[in-house]
């Protein structure tokens, strides 16, 4: 089972500690705040308050046991910086890290974290999507360029095979998976009907996934 460490308890880090905690996952918790840590201490498996930006302390917390480590530190982008730079140092295999902005996200990418997020600006996507579009339920961006969204099945395309819609040649996306109610087919084969109330999860650039919401 993968082990997962949190550095940075805010709303945020605290929000990603206590559900990989809920799904099972073993979870350590580090902040600078002693308050902080006592609060979170019942919903990780375990808990800390360290400076993040002491090798040292953060090696003595278990951190080279580690699989991924999220840094989730928000307003102190030189303490955001160390903290990726050491934990990556001690050897943590994927470091994911919040960012403030496109110059704090270069930065980080330059002294090893894997992947960088944007909590609130990925939020806001998300919401604008779901408000403006009927037949769009969710909008992941993965990169710059590049998501996964899920849409409901347009009425053209009920009653027919994915080859027969042929999504890939006019749209250039794939289909990850169909959601069929409770029922997920994941990878599905080109023979596979698209039923009334189906949702299809769908990867691709934004400019195609932008072009399926106006044609379909």
């Amino acid at each position: 089972m993968k082990q997962f460490a949190v550095i940075g308890c805010g709303r945020f880090g605290s929000a990603v500690a206590k559900n990989l905690y809920k799904n099972g996952y073993d979870v350590l918790a580090i902040d600078e705040n002693p308050e902080i840590v006592q609060n979170i201490s019942e919903y990780v498996t375990h808990s800390a308050s360290l400076d993040v930006k002491d090798e040292h302390a953060l090696r003595a917390a278990g951190m080279r046991n580690i699989d991924v480590a999220v840094i989730a530190i928000g307003s102190e982008i030189k303490s955001s910086i160390l903290a990726t730079l050491v934990v990556k140092e001690l050897g943590v295999k994927y470091v994911v890290a919040k960012a403030q902005d496109e110059l704090h996200a270069k930065v980080l990418y330059k002294i090893g974290a894997d992947r960088v997020i944007f909590p609130e600006r990925d939020m806001g996507v998300r919401l604008a999507y779901n408000l403006t579009s009927t037949n769009i339920l969710d909008y992941i961006e993965l990169a710059p360029d590049y998501s996964i969204m899920e849409i409901v099945t347009p009425e053209k395309w009920i009653g027919k095979t994915l080859e027969e819609t042929d999504v890939r040649a006019k749209f250039g996306l794939s289909v990850l998976a169909i959601k069929h109610g409770e029922k997920i087919t994941v990878s599905p084969n080109a023979q596979e009907v698209i039923q009334r109330g189906d949702v299809l999860v769908v990867v691709g650039v934004n400019e195609d996934l932008q072009r399926v919401q106006e044609k379909v």
